[in-house]
């Protein structure tokens, strides 16, 4: 490709509203353009790259023996509300209705037409086990999107779904789709942990998420430095220590507090560290239920836990109102002791004695407060979010922090929809079985965001090559000059020969402009043709990942061009 014939748009400047690289990047770059709020044009540059990593994908699947397809975005409502999920998914599921008042929506995902595919197609256990995906354009209408294709409304998503009729079976087809969600990542060149996580909306027993490490990730994750545990902090677990608590040797003394309502500032007011302090805090269930949860002052509620925990179908925060209701005092000191409503608390606070608490009083707590003598819990759980530090829950060592991007994540999904909607086979006892299932979804632009949120500088992207839109820049420095113009061809023309994805960049502009773009795109391999190598019959090779030059002679170019984009593949 001819970088005076590409479509290729570069940008000095970054939009306004581009808050995070990647967005940033792919603004610059011309890979997408804003048509509306979450929904982006793909423009040639950045298709390339999001067709790479499809073809990754797809690679993969083939080989695991998942069998494409492809299903409508438009859905219809009547198999939303067989599953239950017509009401429950939320606004995000974005509702229409055709000219005849039929309604549908579009599809943020496919478990249902899926299961209705399988369930009027597959009835007999010999059909089995089976697996469908598709590559496909997804909608979820985010109430604030935002970080370009990292949160948008519309985007590029692989989904597949897996059918068995045995436990055991349905793990195998499990542990394929996790072996080669590891494959895919490895392929695109990127740093990733596997981790263990909570299912959400989606359902299911268990399930795995795929985080390519940034520091601009929106999610943060712990991994062992011992052996492969990893987990998102939602999910993460936290080891129970089987230490008893120390002996009370304080008694029950309510002190004045002034204005102190954090746990910083109770802290710093009483001289004590935040680790001696257990925070009350007052929640609401969706059945209007008031419940107590206590935290070690340091330790901050996961709100997934508790969650799971109540069994509820939301847990919020109370309003202060109803603090003070239960509690008669304003938010800020809230204490188990005396309270009238059930009281929980995370495993950490059976550890403790002589804490400080909350006095359910205006400007007063609690010191030397202990459990059971002062007040009862009605039960202890990991209910507190996992930090770097703390001990893993498989073996003896400790737990580092990352942040992470969310690329790919693997349910599986049990009966939840195969139940619900019918999806059934006969087994070979001739007896009706409802399918197990799991599903395995790829944010396909997602990765090429998460790529260039990983691997970038000051200057611009960092392709790995894997999923570069082109793997060799040529860099024709004075185009006039008959001797360029003639050497660049050449080498370009000897690089398509060989199968070699490059782009000649012909364009009549100054070299430091051309160096300039070249960086801030970031294909892999530059090649500069100017006048200077030329009389030596050389050509100047620079990394975009490094900093060295080494000259290649003008007539081996393109193979060791080659070799070089053959090893990094």
């Amino acid at each position: 490709m001819r970088y005076s014939q590409y479509l290729l748009p570069t940008l000095k400047e970054s939009p306004a509203d581009a808050e995070i690289v990647s967005h940033q990047l792919m603004t610059r770059t011309g890979m997408v353009r804003k048509v509306a709020a979450g929904i982006y044009s793909y423009m040639p540059f950045g298709l390339r790259a999001i067709r790479k990593v499809e073809q990754i994908v797809r690679d993969e699947m083939n080989r695991a023996g998942a069998i494409e397809c492809l299903m409508p975005m438009a859905n219809p409502a009547e198999l939303w509300q067989e599953s239950g999920r017509w009401e429950k998914y939320g606004k995000e599921l974005l509702r229409f209705k055709d000219r005849k008042e039929t309604e549908f929506c579009m599809g943020p995902t496919h478990e249902e037409v899926v299961t209705d595919i399988v369930r009027n197609t597959v009835n007999s256990y010999r059909q089995l086990p089976l697996n469908l995906y598709q590559i496909q354009t997804k909608f979820r209408d985010e109430i604030r999107p935002r970080f370009g294709l990292m949160r948008g409304r519309e985007f590029i998503m692989k989904d597949a779904y897996s059918f068995d009729l045995e436990e055991e079976s349905a793990d195998k087809s499990y542990e394929k789709m996790y072996q080669a969600y590891r494959r895919i990542f490895e392929r695109c060149g990127l740093n990733f942990r596997a981790v263990e996580a909570d299912s959400g909306a989606i359902g299911g027993s268990f399930s795995h998420e795929f985080m390519v490490l940034a520091e601009s990730g929106e999610d943060a994750i712990v991994s062992c430095d011992g052996c492969q545990y990893a987990a998102n902090v939602e999910k993460a677990e936290i080891r129970v220590s089987d230490a008893p608590a120390p002996d009370p040797a304080q008694s029950l003394e309510k002190v004045s507090t002034p204005n102190q309502k954090t746990i910083d500032e109770v802290a710093a007011f009483l001289k004590l560290p935040a680790n001696k302090l257990v925070k009350t805090l007052i929640v609401q269930t969706s059945t209007e239920e008031l419940v107590a949860v206590l935290l070690r002052g340091d330790h901050e509620l996961n709100a997934i836990k508790l969650h799971n925990l109540l069994g509820t179908e939301w847990v919020v925060m109370a309003e202060d109102a109803e603090v003070v209701k239960a509690t008669g005092a304003p938010t800020g000191f809230a204490g188990p002791v005396g309270l009238g409503v059930r009281i929980i608390a995370d495993n950490d606070v059976r550890q403790m004695s002589d804490f400080v608490i909350g006095a359910n009083e205006q400007d007063a707590h609690y010191t030397g407060a202990n459990l059971d003598r002062d007040f009862v819990v009605e039960k202890f759980a990991d209910l507190r979010q996992a930090v770097a530090g703390d001990s893993c829950p498989r073996c003896d060592g400790k737990l580092e922090g990352w942040r992470g991007v969310e690329v790919g994540h693997v349910f599986k999904l049990g009966t939840k929809y195969s139940e619900t909607m019918g999806a059934t086979v006969l087994d070979d006892q001739g007896k009706s079985r409802a399918l197990i299932m799991g599903c395995y979804g790829i944010g396909i632009g997602r990765t090429v965001a998460a790529s260039i949120e990983q691997n970038h500088d000051e200057n611009g992207i960092i392709w790995p090559m894997p999923i570069a839109p082109f793997q060799v820049l040529v860099a024709m420095l004075t185009p006039k000059d008959d001797a360029v113009r003639e050497a660049s061809e050449k080498l370009y023309a000897e690089l398509l020969e060989l199968g070699v994805e490059v782009l000649l960049d012909d364009r009549n502009e100054r070299p430091g402009a051309k160096f300039k773009d070249a960086d801030l795109i970031g294909i892999p391999l530059r090649v500069t043709v100017g006048a200077r190598g030329l009389k030596e019959g050389q050509v100047e090779l620079k990394a975009r990942a490094g900093s060295d030059i080494e000259m290649l002679a003008l007539e081996t170019a393109a193979a060791s061009l080659k070799s070089i984009v053959a090893a990094a593949l």
